[in-house]
């Protein structure tokens, strides 16, 4: 919980609000930080984007760059936490797809690669952070392991949008 409970600490005082756009995490990410009482005033929303089509529909993913990137691409990611910025009343945007298990991806992408997107606005400018990982473990490990893992992130790529925005 000290991870959660610093993260709902650091969107309070930075006066965030998130919104989430959830493929492998289906949900995770904005469940897990729920867990912390007063949490609630920092979440606008978590949404849960499996298909190619819900990413399209939701949150503007093309699908050129489906096609193009492949579903566990960071290209994707990164096209998700925009249309979870864009579509929300937030402040910052968590994305992530990849490939939980228990079978690899479609293009052979290993079992417990995750791609994941950062997305910040500041006065009406947008930024944007990603980065691919691989966790191990059974697919529920590697869900929460993705889940905490881009909540960690959070504070250290918000500080890098503020100085990108000085």
């Amino acid at each position: 919980m000290e991870l959660l409970d610093r993260i709902t600490d650091y969107l309070v005082d930075n006066e965030l609000k998130l919104a989430t756009a959830e493929s492998c995490t289906a949900g995770l990410i904005v469940s897990e930080l729920a867990r912390v009482p007063g949490s609630g005033q920092s979440i606008d929303c978590g949404l849960g984007v499996y298909s190619p089509q819900s990413k399209h529909r939701y949150l503007g993913v093309s699908f050129d760059t489906i096609d193009r990137y492949g579903l566990t691409s960071e290209a994707v990611a990164c096209e998700m936490a925009s249309g979870a910025l864009n579509n929300n009343d937030a402040d910052v945007a968590l994305a992530n797809t990849g490939i939980a298990g228990p079978n690899p991806g479609d293009d052979d992408t290993p079992i417990g690669t995750v791609c994941f997107a950062w997305a910040f606005r500041e006065n009406g400018r947008h930024h944007h952070f990603s980065e691919t990982r691989r966790f191990d473990g059974t697919r529920n490990e590697v869900r929460l392991a993705a889940a905490h893992y881009a909540l960690e992130r959070l504070p250290h790529y918000h500080r890098l949008s503020i100085d990108a925005f000085l």
